[in-house]
């Protein structure tokens, strides 16, 4: 592939992946799509509506990515996921940090940029200590303690990680082949419990979970089918264009906050281009914040005492490095990695499910003190 044409096909990317964002950011801010809530919602008052809104989610991403996978449109082999060393302590610990943070903090990483572009400015302080944070255990203060303790902990595996991988070295039959097979099962069970639950079927529950699932599909195909080259001319090895990691990657909010705010500040250094997960960042925001102001929901939001601030610092931090530690947030272990059949996706979700359990059940304990 030509320079030209390498340039050419990195800007197709770029856009192609911004637009896909902007479409998440602008769905989610008009269903009120969120995992914390969802939980929230469950635990506080019964109400499983937004939970199955995930479940319709998770269940097309796993159907869509499977079948793309099928298709030879993409190489689950080559997702950013895909490991022979399961590091299921980091999932556990890093999960459950972040679940109990997004708690404190009004919402997961993605949620943040959906308050954000809504005028939130609580949120805007959670993204700069969540960005901070998720730095400093990329290649940081908290990376080295991460790397001293947790990542040494590990399950090595001959062939992978992934529930595909183990099903066929069971049953005889190719990864992917297994891999389909698994994903309608599961991804169809979990659209026949959203979709057949009474009362669901309002148009911005379906938008919701057809909505955000699929713009997790969309972001594998962008990033492992548009942005594939088999043979980069710099290289001579195949790459994914405009990744951060140099593999096929979908939509997550940790990690890449760090990057953008590292591209922000150091604009100007030739070496800190764009990539996949920075422009999603800014797809996110803007499609939240043109949805706000075309539907007049937008509003400048600050806190509300002391104590708000508190939450709301220590609840970013706890996200960035718990994020960071577990490989991705409520999206991108819970919706982007669990569409591979990653099995530390599974380890990774419960996490996160019981840190915000306990979260909610000590903002309760805290409220009942109050009164």
């Amino acid at each position: 592939m030509q320079a030209s044409a390498l340039t050419s096909t990195t800007d197709q990317v770029l856009w192609a992946a911004f637009f896909v964002s902007l479409a998440f950011g602008a769905i989610a801010q008009r269903t009120h799509f969120c995992t914390m809530g969802a939980i929230s919602d469950v635990v506080n008052f019964g109400d499983w509506t937004r939970m199955r809104q995930w479940g319709l989610a998770a269940g097309v991403a796993l159907v869509g990515f499977s079948s793309m996978a099928l298709a030879g449109w993409i190489d689950p082999a080559k997702a950013i996921y895909a490991s022979n060393r399961l590091h299921w302590l980091s999932a556990i610990v890093g999960g459950f940090m972040f679940g109990f943070g997004m708690v404190l903090g009004s919402g997961c990483g993605s949620k943040t940029l959906i308050r954000l572009g809504g005028g939130n400015l609580k949120s805007g302080v959670v993204f700069l200590v969540m960005a901070i944070a998720a730095f400093a255990t990329l290649k940081g203060v908290t990376a080295v303690l991460r790397v001293a303790t947790v990542e040494r902990v590990g399950i090595d595996f001959s062939q992978g990680t992934t529930l595909s991988v183990w099903a066929s070295a069971a049953v005889g039959s190719s990864s992917v082949e297994s891999g389909f097979v698994l994903s309608v099962l599961l991804g169809g069970a979990l659209i026949a419990w959203a979709m057949l639950a009474p009362g669901f079927r309002h148009p911005d529950n379906v938008l919701a979970g057809l909505g955000v699932g699929g713009a997790v599909v969309a972001m594998w195909w962008v990033s492992g089918n548009l942005g594939y080259v088999p043979e980069h001319p710099d290289t001579l090895q195949e790459a994914f264009l405009a990744t951060n990691s140099g593999r096929m990657e979908s939509l997550s909010f940790v990690a890449p906050m760090a990057y953008a705010l590292d591209w922000v500040i150091l604009y100007s250094d030739k070496s800190k281009i764009l990539s996949l997960g920075v422009v999603s960042v800014l797809g996110v925001v803007a499609g939240s914040a043109v949805l706000a102001l075309w539907s007049r929901r937008f509003q400048w939001e600050g806190f509300a005492g002391t104590e708000d601030l508190a939450n709301h610092l220590v609840g970013g931090a706890l996200m960035g490095v718990g994020g960071v530690t577990a490989m991705g947030c409520s999206i991108g272990q819970g919706l982007s990695a669990l569409s591979t059949l990653s099995a530390a996706s599974l380890l990774a979700i419960a996490s996160i499910i019981l840190g915000a359990v306990v979260a909610l059940r000590y903002q309760n304990w805290r409220l009942e003190r109050m009164a």
